[in-house]
């Protein structure tokens, strides 16, 4: 098993993403943070495809009978919160 050594990924960027990035010292190290930024904040429902396939539908249905989208009272972000749980005990979790 040899070392492996690292790929080269190109992407297409618009002249105004070029020009924004001129002033970046270190651009290829930036852009490996912002997609691995990018890639922790994905749905991990629907990967970041921002549909949901008919089984994953099938499945969240299922979920959100006992589960729902609830807004933070702090942050006012959406969030979700067992039915069951009390208004109070989901604050605390922020």
């Amino acid at each position: 098993m040899g070392i492996r050594r690292p790929e080269i990924v190109t992407f297409k960027a618009d002249t105004s993403l070029l020009e924004a990035m001129k002033a970046v010292p270190n651009r290829s190290e930036f852009i490996r943070s912002a997609v691995l930024a990018a890639l922790d904040g994905i749905c991990p429902l629907c990967n970041g495809r921002g549909t949901l396939t008919p089984n994953q539908k099938n499945h969240w249905e299922s979920f959100s009978v006992h589960h729902a989208l609830q807004e933070c009272g702090e942050c006012h972000e959406a969030h979700l919160v067992c039915r069951g749980r009390s208004r109070r005990r989901t604050r605390q979790a922020h």
